[in-house]
C-alpha cells in the first residue's frame, strides 16, 4: 500500500505532526471564551427579568377574551360579567371606519351581552309595546335599568341603548350581523333594507361593510376554528402516527447499523418506488376525473378557497401533483446515475459511522434531550410574546357620536378617562360625545421600552436555541472522536461517552458555544429585520429599493448556511481539543481546505443519501395517512374520524414525522462530519506504518483513499476536455 502524499500546503496552515500522546478527545484542558460565557450568563438573567416583567404586567385575557367599550372582559369567569359572553355593537356600520385598521376597535359603544339579538327591532317600536322594551333592554348599557323615564329620543342623545337591533350570530364572541347571500343577493331575514333606528332606509350592504371591517380576518378565523376542530378530534390518530414514525425511524437506524451498504441500496430503490406510486395515484385520480362534471375548472377560475378539499376534485390539482413527482423523481435518478462512483464512497463512510453509533448507541436517545431544551426554550419565547403583547394598559378617546361632527369636536380622538369624563370640560365642547375603550397602548416609562423588550425576546430565543444546537453538536462530536482515536475499541473508550462528552462541554466549553451561536443569532436576526422591513416596505417600493433587499436577503441567507458550516465543523474541534472558538473554526476551515478533494467527493453525497433515508420514512408514514384520514382503508373506514379538511392530520404527521427521522439521521450526520474530519487529521499525524498506525480501519482507508484518487481523475479529464 503507497503512503499518502502528504506534501504540505502552507497556504492553508501547517499539517499536524505525529504525536504519540495524542489519544483522541484532550482531557487536561481549560475553559474557553470566558468572557463570551459571562456575556451568555448576564444576557440569560437578563431574560429571567424580562420575562418576570412581562409576566407581572401582561394580561393574556386580553387575547382570549372581547373587551368592552369600559376595557372590561366579557364572559370572564368569577366577574359580574361572566355569564354575558358575548361583545355587541350599537352601530355595527361604524366598524366601517378606517379607524378601526389603525386601533382595532370599532368607534361605537360595545357592551357584554348573554345571547346576540335575533330579530329587527327599532327603540321607537319597542317603546310602544313593553314586551319588546324588555327585550330591548337586554342590549342596553346597565345604568339604562335606572333611567326607564326618559323618552327615547333622550336615551338615543345619551347613548344607552342602540337605536336598533339587528338579527345577529355569534363568531368569536362577538355579535355579527346574520347575512346571507340568495341568487347574489346580501339580505337579513329576507330583507334587503331596513329601518336603522333614526329615521332613515339603509341599505343591507350596509351592514355587511361594517362586519368586514369590525373583522379582517372573518374568513380566516373561521378556518382557524375548523383547524382546531380537527385537532380535537384526531389529535390521539396524530399522535399514533407519530410514534409509527419514530418506530420506523429507529429500526431503520438498527437495520443501518447491521446492513449499512444493504440497507442504503434498499432505501434508494424504495424511495424510486414511493415516487413512482404517487405518480401512479396521481395518475389515477386524474383519469377518474375525466367524466366528472366541472373537474376541468381551471384553479386559477376558482380562487382562494378555505375548503382545500374542493381543489382534490379538479384535474388540474392531480396533474400538477403528478407534474411534481416525475420531476422529483427524475432529478433523483440523474444524481444516482452521475453519483454512483461517489456513493460507493459515502456508503463505506456510512458503515463506518454505523460501527460508531453501535458503540455510542446512547447517542440514538440524544436528540430527545436536544428536543426538549428546544421545545422548552419555545415555550419560553411564545409565552413571553404573549405576555408582552398584552401588558398594555387600556388606552380610551373621545369619539363624537355622530362621525359628521369629528371636525367640529377639538377633542376628537384624544385620550380620556371614563371615571372623570362627564365631569371634564369636554363634554361641554363635545356634548353627544363619548368616552370609548380605544385600543390596549400607554405612554409610561415601561410602555416606551417594550419594544425593545419583543427584540430582546426574539433575539434571546435565537440565541439560546442556537447554544442548544451547538451543545449536541458539541456532545455527540466528542463522543464520537473518542471511538475514532480508541485503538483498541471498544476497550479505550470512556465508559459512558455521551455523558463524558457533555460534561466536558458544560464545564469548559459554555463560552465557545455561547459565542459561535451568538454570530449565527446576530446573522439571524438581520435577517428577521430585512424581511420585516419588506413586509412593511411592500407597495411603497421602487425597482432599485425591491432589487437591494433580494440582494441583502440573498446575501446573509448565504452567510448564515456558511457560519453555520463553519460553526459545525468548529464544534467538532472543540470538541477534540479543547480550544476557543475562532481557534477552532480556523483550524477546522484550513484542514478541510488540505482537503478539498475529499470533501467535494464526500460532503453533499452523504447528506444526499441521508435526505432520501429522511424522505423514505416520511413518504411511507404520509401515504399511510392519507389512506386513513381520507377514509380509503375500507376495513377501518368507520374507525377514520370524521374532519372538516383531512389534509390537517395529514400534513401534521408528515412534518412532525420529517422532524422525528431528522432527528435520529442528525445523529449519523454528526458521526459522518467528525469521522471525517478525524479521518483527515490521521492522513496528516500516521503514515500506516508500526510505528505510527492508522486509527482507521483498513477498509475505510482504501475507499477513502479512492475519493482522492476519483477526483484527481475527473479533474485530469475535465483538462484534457
Amino acid at each position: 500500500m503507497e503512503p499518502e502524499d502528504k506534501t504540505p500546503d502552507n497556504r492553508y496552515g501547517e499539517p499536524q505532526k505525529y504525536d504519540p500522546t495524542f489519544k483522541g478527545p484532550i482531557h487536561n484542558r481549560g475553559c474557553t471564551d470566558i468572557v463570551c460565557c459571562i456575556l451568555f450568563i448576564v444576557a440569560i438573567i437578563g431574560y429571567f427579568i424580562v420575562g418576570i416583567v412581562a409576566w407581572s404586567h401582561g394580561d393574556p385575557r386580553k387575547v382570549i377574551y372581547p373587551t368592552d367599550s369600559r376595557g372590561q372582559f366579557c364572559g370572564q369567569a368569577g366577574t359580574e360579567l361572566e355569564k354575558t359572553p358575548f361583545l355587541f355593537y350599537f352601530n355595527i356600520m361604524k366598524c366601517a371606519s378606517p379607524l378601526v385598521l389603525l386601533e382595532f376597535q370599532c368607534p361605537t359603544t360595545q357592551i357584554c351581552v348573554e345571547k346576540c339579538p335575533d330579530k329587527f327591532m327599532t327603540l321607537l317600536k319597542a317603546y310602544a309595546n313593553p314586551s319588546d322594551m324588555d327585550y330591548y333592554k337586554k342590549f342596553c348599557k346597565p345604568e339604562f335599568a335606572g333611567m326607564t323615564k326618559l323618552s327615547a329620543p333622550e336615551v338615543l342623545r345619551d347613548g344607552y341603548c342602540p337605536a336598533m337591533l339587528i338579527p345577529s350570530r355569534p363568531f368569536t364572541r362577538r355579535c355579527f350581523p346574520a347575512l346571507r347571500a340568495k341568487k347574489g343577493v346580501i339580505t337579513v331575514d329576507n330583507h334587503t333594507t331596513f329601518d336603522d333606528g333614526m329615521g332613515e332606509r339603509r341599505n343591507v350592504t350596509d351592514l355587511l361593510e361594517g362586519a368586514k371591517k369590525a373583522n379582517v380576518v372573518l374568513e380566516a378565523r373561521q378556518v382557524a376554528m375548523k383547524i382546531f376542530e380537527d385537532y380535537t378530534v384526531s389529535w390521539h390518530w396524530i399522535l399514533l402516527g407519530l410514534v409509527i414514525a419514530m418506530v420506523i425511524s429507529l429500526i431503520f437506524v438498527v437495520l443501518l447499523r447491521f446492513l449499512a451498504g444493504i440497507m442504503v441500496w434498499v432505501m434508494i430503490v424504495l424511495v424510486l418506488l414511493v415516487l413512482g406510486y404517487g405518480i401512479f395515484h396521481c395518475y389515477m385520480e386524474y383519469a377518474a376525473l375525466k367524466q366528472t362534471p366541472g373537474a376541468d375548472v381551471s384553479i386559477r377560475e376558482l380562487g382562494l378557497l378555505t375548503d382545500f378539499t374542493v381543489y382534490l376534485q379538479l384535474r388540474q390539482t392531480w396533474l400538477a401533483f403528478m407534474i411534481i413527482l416525475c420531476i422529483i423523481e427524475v432529478v433523483i435518478i440523474l444524481l444516482l446515475i452521475f453519483l454512483r462512483k461517489r456513493i460507493v464512497i459515502a456508503i463505506a463512510l456510512i458503515k463506518e459511522a454505523s460501527r460508531a453509533v453501535g458503540h455510542v448507541m446512547c447517542s440514538l436517545i440524544y436528540p430527545l434531550l436536544t428536543f426538549a431544551l428546544l421545545a422548552l426554550v419555545i415555550a419560553y419565547w411564545a409565552i413571553t410574546a404573549v405576555f408582552l403583547s398584552t401588558s398594555n394598559e387600556p388606552v380610551y378617546k373621545v369619539f363624537p357620536n355622530n362621525t359628521n361632527n369629528e371636525s367640529s369636536c377639538i377633542y376628537s380622538r384624544k385620550t380620556c378617562d371614563p371615571q372623570t369624563f362627564n365631569t371634564t370640560n369636554m363634554t361641554k365642547a363635545c356634548p353627544d360625545a363619548k368616552c370609548l375603550f380605544a385600543f390596549y397602548g400607554g405612554e409610561t416609562y415601561y410602555h416606551k421600552y417594550l419594544i425593545f423588550f419583543q427584540f430582546y425576546n426574539v433575539f434571546l430565543f435565537f440565541w439560546c436555541a442556537n447554544f442548544v444546537t451547538a451543545l449536541g453538536q458539541v456532545t455527540l462530536a466528542g463522543a464520537f472522536a473518542s471511538f475514532y482515536w480508541a485503538f483498541k475499541k471498544p476497550d479505550d473508550m470512556p465508559a459512558f461517552p455521551i455523558f463524558t462528552s457533555l460534561g466536558r462541554a458544560l464545564r469548559y466549553h459554555t463560552g465557545s458555544l455561547a459565542f459561535g451561536s451568538l454570530i449565527l443569532s446576530i446573522v439571524q436576526v438581520i435577517r428577521v429585520l430585512l424581511e420585516y422591513l419588506d413586509h412593511k416596505l411592500k407597495g411603497h417600493q421602487n425597482k432599485f429599493t425591491k432589487f437591494l433587499l433580494c440582494c441583502l436577503k440573498c446575501c446573509f441567507w448565504c452567510l448564515e448556511k456558511f457560519i453555520k458550516f463553519l460553526n459545525r465543523n468548529a464544534y467538532i474541534m472543540i470538541a477534540i481539543y479543547g480550544k476557543n472558538f475562532c481557534t477552532s473554526a480556523r483550524n477546522a476551515f484550513f484542514l478541510l481546505m488540505r482537503n478539498i478533494v475529499r470533501v467535494a467527493v464526500l460532503n453533499k453525497v452523504t447528506e444526499f443519501l441521508l435526505f432520501l433515508g429522511k424522505l423514505l420514512i416520511v413518504g411511507s408514514v404520509g401515504i399511510l395517512s392519507f389512506f386513513f384520514f381520507s377514509g380509503k382503508i375500507k376495513p377501518i373506514e368507520d374507525t377514520a374520524p370524521t374532519l372538516n379538511y383531512y389534509w390537517v392530520p395529514i400534513l401534521t404527521v408528515v412534518i412532525g414525522s420529517y422532524f422525528i427521522a431528522h432527528g435520529f439521521f442528525s445523529v449519523y450526520g454528526m458521526c459522518v462530519d467528525t469521522l471525517f474530519l478525524c479521518f483527515c487529521e490521521d492522513l496528516e499525524r500516521n503514515d500506516g506504518s508500526e510505528e505510527k498506525p492508522y486509527y482507521m480501519s483498513m477498509e475505510l482507508h482504501d475507499i477513502l483513499s479512492k475519493s482522492h484518487v476519483l477526483e484527481t481523475e475527473d479533474k485530469s479529464t475535465e483538462t484534457q476536455e
